[in-house]
């Protein structure tokens, strides 16, 4: 059981923005989540992956794959308040899940 957490890279957000975004994603798939996953997840230890994406269709395509197959996820909108000049999709999270159907889906991306 995990959770894929993936950020845009072509956005150039700092660390700081990119971690916050992350966290955004994580806990709002989280909560979309069922209490089965949830408690499994927590028990073995919250394991988390986080990965990148270049553009934000790859974002979006990870996206939709997820939501096709079913699983709890999320995309967060940054409201450009910070660092960016218009709001924008910044981050998805996928989980907590079964680690194989989230690799179907981000077997292939790079880690962050």
């Amino acid at each position: 059981m995990k959770q894929a957490i993936i950020i845009r890279t072509d956005l150039k957000m700092g660390k700081g923005k990119m971690v916050s975004q992350g966290a955004h994603a994580s806990i709002s798939a989280f909560l979309k989540s069922n209490y089965r996953a949830r408690k499994i997840w927590r028990e073995q230890g919250e394991k988390k992956v986080v990965l990148k994406v270049k553009t934000k269709k790859e974002l979006e395509d990870v996206y939709r794959k997820a939501k096709k197959q079913n699983l709890p996820c999320t995309i967060i909108i940054d409201a450009a308040k910070t660092q960016l000049k218009k709001p924008d999709k910044t981050a998805v999270a996928i989980g907590p899940a079964p680690d194989s159907k989230i690799d179907k889906i981000t077997g292939k991306l790079k880690l962050l």
